[in-house]
C-alpha cells in the first residue's frame, strides 16, 4: 500500500468514526474501490482506531475525569456500572466471536454491507415510529437494565454496515434519551472498548509485525484519522442536538445502500 491509500483511509475513518453510519463498512467499501485487499490492508483497518481513539480521550477528558472522581473520591458507581455493564455483551462477544464472523465468508462481502447499511439506516429514519421509555434527562439517568439492552444491541456491529454507535444510539433513544445523549453515551462506552481492541492488536505477533515493517504507514493513516476526527467531534456532536440528525444519517444510509445495490446488480 502507498501513502496515498493511507490518507485516504485515515480519511474516512477520521470522518465515520463519529457518526453512525459504520466507519469499517465504509473502509472495506474504500478498499474494493481502491483495490486494496489482503492481509496488510485488515491489519491497518486494526491499527488505524488509535488515532480516533485519541480524539476521543480529548474531547471527552472533562467527562472521563469527573467519572473518576465520582468512583474513587464520592464513591458513586452507578454512571461506570453501567458503561461496564454496556461494555461487556460487546466485549466478550467479540474476545469470543471475532475470529469466527472474520472467517465467515458473507461477512466481508458487499452484499452484507448492503444490507447491513440499508436495515439499519431503515429504522434510523423510522426510529420515531418505535414504541419507547418515557423521556430520560440525559445518559446517566440510565438503569442498568438499559445499560444492558445497549450492550447487546452493541453486539450487531461485529456485522460490517451495522455500526457499532449506530446501533448504541439507536438502543438509546429507545431507552428514552434524545439524540445528544445517545451519541455521549455511545462514545463513552466506545472508549474501554476501543481500549480493549487497541491492547488486543498490540498483543498480536503479527499485527505488531505488520506495524514495525510497515511504520510510516500506520504513523500517517493514524495522524490523518485523528487530524480529522478532531475537526470534526464537535461540530457532529452539535449536530446530534437536531431532533432529525439520526433520521438524516438514516437516509443517508439507505441512499449509499441503493447505489452499492444498483452497482452490485450490474456487475451480476
Amino acid at each position: 500500500m502507498s501513502i496515498i491509500i493511507a490518507i485516504i483511509l485515515g480519511l474516512i475513518q477520521g470522518l465515520t468514526e463519529f457518526i453512525p453510519v459504520s466507519s469499517s463498512g465504509h473502509l472495506e467499501l474504500a478498499g474494493h474501490v481502491l483495490s486494496v485487499r489482503g492481509d496488510d490492508f485488515h491489519y491497518l483497518l486494526e491499527v488505524i482506531n488509535f488515532g480516533t481513539l485519541l480524539v476521543l480521550f480529548i474531547f471527552y477528558r472533562k467527562r472521563i475525569a469527573k467519572i473518576l472522581n465520582d468512583v474513587f473520591k464520592k464513591k458513586d458507581y452507578k454512571f461506570a456500572l453501567n458503561i461496564i455493564l454496556t461494555c461487556i455483551p460487546a466485549g466478550l462477544s467479540g474476545l469470543l466471536l471475532s475470529k469466527v464472523i472474520d472467517n465467515l465468508p458473507f461477512i466481508g462481502s458487499l452484499w452484507t454491507i448492503c444490507i447491513s447499511m440499508a436495515v439499519v439506516g431503515l429504522i434510523m429514519v423510522f426510529l420515531d415510529m418505535f414504541p419507547r421509555q418515557k423521556e430520560k434527562k440525559d445518559e446517566t439517568k440510565l438503569t442498568p437494565k438499559n445499560a444492558l439492552a445497549i450492550g447487546f444491541a452493541q453486539v450487531f456491529a461485529l456485522i460490517p454496515g451495522v455500526s457499532r454507535s449506530g446501533s448504541t444510539i439507536i438502543a438509546g433513544r429507545l431507552c428514552g434519551l434524545k439524540n445528544k445523549a445517545a451519541a455521549d453515551y455511545s462514545f463513552l462506552v466506545s472508549i474501554p472498548l476501543m481500549c480493549a481492541v487497541c491492547l488486543k492488536t498490540l498483543a498480536s505477533s503479527s499485527t505488531r509485525a505488520f506495524i514495525f515493517a510497515n511504520l510510516p504507514l500506520v504513523l500517517v493513516a493514524n495522524l490523518v484519522a485523528f487530524t480529522a476526527g478532531l475537526l470534526v467531534i464537535k461540530p457532529i456532536m452539535n449536530f446530534f442536538k437536531r431532533d432529525d440528525s439520526v433520521k438524516i444519517f438514516g437516509i443517508y444510509r439507505v441512499c449509499l445502500a441503493a447505489v452499492l445495490a444498483v452497482v452490485l446488480l450490474l456487475q451480476l
